[in-house]
């Protein structure tokens, strides 16, 4: 489980007035019982144990569908479709008490036989589902008790497994409708999918069926999708959205901070911003090329250029909020003359031609062009080539590309990453894998802290991608919105805990 998450909340201090104001009647109507959020992606589908996207859980995670458990934007793991659990003291099992009265939104009856089927489900070997390897094949068996209650039988002993079943991979979905759950999901949470315009807004309704109806103040909620930076700024100013939790117009954060019609937040997230590298394509699978691609870029420059400074540099594949995590970012330091030696090292002849994939995201696209200018400088001439998000998810995410910069906002995603060579960057280590595997068996504190350690040193030694920067959350809202996440240990927005006041 992460640390708690330590955010910084900065708030409006002084009004200055902006060129557009939305009209009132709209605001005063909007404030009874309806929200209307922007967000940067829109997702490929609704499932998430389908798809890699972390766009599905910013819709219907806790909203739609619900788990096991539930991750609070502190990182803290809560009880939500089970009451309690008990864990067996070699670690290797671990028994759930369901709620009690829950029905899914079309009045179906919740019970242990709707997780014995996800999870089975999802533990196919012909299963999507992203979190298969970290969690899923991990479990032996589902061993059904009664209507509300079950055990989990694991192979290796799983500290994590409580905050692995708040991630929206482990949600828990309707047995009769999954057939349909990409397009309309039924879930047990406080919402239903009430209607999807591809293209521009998908629209929840509060579900009648939910248990705890009454606390549940929103009768309507409507993500629009907007991922250009401007637009973001103007939909916020005429009051077409009432905010945005991922806000990417940094540029823009002072005029909204000298705002008190605006709340600004700074918060944390579990992120890893990083270029991706093909491990399985020449000159990519020499490890002194992707060191070289390490010491060409200039992380710092990255952040104060792409995402106005609002970040922390990362040497590996762990968040500075991640349990165990220790900076690396010394083993490459930004040294373009050290970049061309290893080049030269590994018989690169320069220009070395290469394409950066780049999805729509403004850290993508904008960071984009300055990772190329650093690439150019050590005689690596990187053609941009910008793509929508689906085609990131069609080319790049099933390995064709040579590079790419995308942001991994799983929380603790090592093994899932890292211990599949056939994840979409193909890296393929067995003292890898192994370190994994001790990882996962051990319940001892102190073992666990160096194993975490071992692990994140052996992708810094290996180099695997170009670990760039941990991004800082940044939620731009109206004044008197509540309830809405300001940090991110997993990409959702609960909106069940969302008023007006």
């Amino acid at each position: 489980m992460p640390n708690v998450k330590r955010r910084t909340v900065i708030r409006s201090l002084a009004a200055a007035p902006l060129a557009a104001a939305w009209p009132a009647t709209t605001f005063a109507q909007r404030r009874k019982d309806t929200v209307v959020l922007g967000m940067v992606l829109e997702p490929p589908g609704l499932d998430p144990t389908a798809g890699a996207a972390a766009a599905i859980g910013e819709i219907v995670h806790y909203n739609v569908l619900e788990g096991l458990t539930k991750i609070g934007m502190d990182g803290a793991v809560t009880p939500l479709l089970a009451e309690s659990w008990t864990l067996a003291p070699d670690g290797k099992a671990c028994t759930f008490q369901l709620r009690k009265g829950v029905k899914y939104s079309d009045g179906a009856v919740f019970d242990a036989s709707a997780v014995k089927f996800s999870f089975e489900r999802a533990k196919d070997p012909k299963s999507t589902n992203k979190a298969k390897k970290a969690l899923f094949d991990n479990i032996s068996s589902v061993i059904v008790h009664d209507p509300h209650s079950l055990t989990l039988v694991l192979n290796q002993a799983d500290a994590s497994l409580p905050f692995r079943l708040g991630e929206n991979t482990a949600v828990i979905l309707h047995p009769g409708s999954v057939a349909q759950a990409a397009a309309k999901p039924v879930g047990t949470g406080p919402f239903v999918v009430e209607a999807w315009n591809k293209g521009s807004a998908v629209v929840l309704a509060k579900s009648p069926a939910y248990r705890d109806a009454a606390k549940v103040k929103l009768a309507k909620v409507t993500f629009r999708f907007i991922n250009d930076p401007a637009a973001q700024v103007a939909a916020l100013l005429a009051g077409d959205i009432d905010g945005m939790p991922r806000f990417a117009a940094f540029q823009s954060l002072k005029q909204f901070q000298a705002d008190k019609r605006f709340v600004v937040e700074v918060g944390s997230t579990a992120g890893k911003g990083i270029m991706s590298i093909n491990n399985r394509k020449p000159p990519f699978n020499d490890v002194r090329v992707r060191r070289a691609l390490a010491h060409a870029v200039d992380r710092q420059a990255f952040i104060d250029g792409a995402q106005e400074g609002l970040g922390k540099p990362i040497g590996s594949h762990f968040a500075p909020t991640d349990a165990g995590y220790v900076d690396l970012t010394k083993m490459y330091p930004y040294d373009p003359e050290k970049a061309k030696a290893l080049l030269k090292e590994a018989g690169v002849a320069t220009p070395l031609n290469v394409t950066l994939t780049l999805p729509p995201p403004p850290y993508a696209r904008k960071g984009g062009e300055i990772i190329a200018a650093q690439l150019a400088k050590v005689g690596i001439n990187a053609k941009i080539e910008n793509v929508e998000w689906a085609q990131w998810l069609s080319g790049p995410f099933k390995g064709n590309f040579d590079l790419t910069i995308i942001n991994h906002v799983e929380p603790l995603d090592y093994a899932t990453a890292y211990a599949d060579p056939n994840y979409y960057f193909g890296y393929d280590s067995a003292k890898f894998r192994g370190l994994v595997s001790q990882l996962a068996a051990t319940s001892d504190a102190k073992e666990k802290a160096r194993l975490w350690q071992a692990v994140q040193r052996q992708l810094a030694e290996d180099c695997v991608n170009v670990y760039i920067w941990n991004p800082a959350q940044v939620a731009v809202f109206k004044r008197g919105l509540k309830g809405l996440w300001n940090s991110s240990p997993i990409f959702a927005n609960d909106m069940g805990a969302v008023s007006w006041s």
